[in-house]
């Protein structure tokens, strides 16, 4: 697999559903209240300083956030409570399922039981409220599925990135991929607020900004909402911390972010182009961005992996697929509230309990006091990592730590899970 085996340089094909390999459609398919949401001017590329458009009043943010909270888990109903006390939130949905905070085993979903015990209840809210973008889900509930008609292996996405595209399945014109990488197979859609210009709505954009509020233990999770909120009152000030593997000059960042539509379509040529090299000059593209900026921001272009860093704002690095991977340098980095991360690792997400051996974790980042991150529960492939660039521009410029994360993540009903308070904005004016 791509990651994996650190076969970057092989091209991962992806083709349009109907083209190839036809499946079953069913049609397949913070801020404080009264924050003001400023958008991207459209059609800006990213990395030539995108400019604010006009400022838009919106109703309450708090009233665009739905929690869930699993009754047969009392990590989930406890975690549930902290958050929506601390934000002030009043909307949530009680579902029953298995208690994701116990043992691996009940990580895992059934899709069947997920259809009676999630599904169908949050569609039948979601068909009484409009008004939601957000969904907050939390330690306890399962963060993948199996027997799901996307995903991995043809069926195994993140629970969390199924609900984001929960109404994808009923929007004829939602881009439908199959991803097959050296015969391992998957199915998932195009996000369609892939590198928007404008602020996330579920109006305008379709599926969900599904976030997870989760760790190794209930205090680590907690610790999400209380840096989320204090990141909030004081600004983040460190550096964000690129760490790329050596590039061989000279290079060119002009194509970077590479985008996996074109015109309207499935862009074939630059999604199989996605390699190695291409995330490698997405960090470099960040890099330069946000010093044009006069974000701090330090990229390390050597082969060493870097760690000892402290008070960081952001991170991003190959992880454990660095071929230089030290683990005590990953375990040493350390992040002030409001900070995010990224890491270029296939199963960086595959659980959130105490665990030894395997590529490395997000749930270790999340121990170091990071905000918000984004991780996978299986294999994803390297055209799903969040792009850098994109990921720290919209952050940095007042965005959600949500809207940051999906507009930088090429697809949806896939392996991500973006762990972290969707609110929290610290760079918001």
């Amino acid at each position: 697999m791509l990651m994996r085996d650190r076969r970057f340089h092989n091209e991962c094909l992806f083709i349009l559903c109907n083209a190839i390999l036809p499946f079953v459609i069913f049609t397949f398919a913070g801020c404080k209240p009264n924050d003001e949401l400023s958008s991207v001017e459209s059609g800006s590329p990213v990395t030539n300083e995108p400019v604010l458009k006009e400022v838009v009043k919106v109703d309450s943010i708090l009233d665009r956030v739905l929690v869930i909270e699993n009754t047969n888990s009392p990590t989930s109903l406890e975690i549930a409570k902290y958050y929506m006390e601390k934000r002030g939130l009043k909307k949530v949905l009680q579902i029953s399922c298995p208690d994701s905070s116990l043992d691996v085993a009940s990580e895992s979903l059934e899709f069947s039981a997920f259809q009676s015990a999630i599904e169908k209840p949050l569609r039948e809210y979601l068909a009484n409220d409009s008004k939601i973008d957000f969904i907050v889900l939390n330690k306890g509930i399962p963060i993948r599925l199996t027997g799901a008609p996307v995903g991995f292996g043809n069926n195994r996405p993140s629970l969390d990135s199924y609900l984001a595209a929960i109404d994808y399945f009923d929007k004829p014109e939602v881009l439908k991929v199959v991803i097959d990488e050296g015969g391992f197979l998957g199915k998932c859609f195009v996000n369609r607020f892939w590198n928007s210009t404008e602020r996330f709505s579920h109006a305008k954009h379709g599926g969900y900004l599904v976030t997870r509020l989760d760790g190794y233990t209930t205090a680590s999770v907690l610790a999400l909402v209380d840096n989320a909120i204090a990141g909030e009152v004081t600004k983040p000030m460190g550096n964000i911390f690129l760490d790329s593997m050596p590039l061989v000059e000279p290079y060119d960042t002009s194509r970077i972010p590479l985008s996996p539509v074109k015109n309207g379509q499935t862009d074939m040529e630059t999604i199989s182009g996605l390699g190695f090299t291409e995330w490698n000059l997405d960090l470099v593209a960040a890099s330069e961005n946000l010093a044009k900026r006069g974000i701090p921001v330090e990229l390390d272009r050597t082969e060493n992996f870097e760690g000892n860093r402290v008070g960081l704002t952001g991170y991003a690095s190959w992880g454990s697929n660095d071929a230089k991977f030290v683990v005590e340098n990953y375990l040493s980095i350390r992040f002030v509230p409001g900070a995010i991360a990224e890491t270029a690792v296939s199963t960086s997400g595959r659980t959130f309990l105490p665990t030894s051996g395997g590529q490395s974790l997000i749930a270790d980042l999340i121990e170091a006091r990071v905000t918000g991150v984004k991780g996978y529960c299986d294999e994803p492939f390297l055209p799903a990592i969040a792009s850098p660039t994109i990921l720290f521009d919209r952050y940095t410029r007042g965005w959600t730590l949500a809207e940051s994360f999906y507009a930088a993540s090429r697809f949806v009903g896939w392996e991500d899970i973006v762990i972290g308070d969707p609110l929290c904005a610290p760079y918001s004016k």
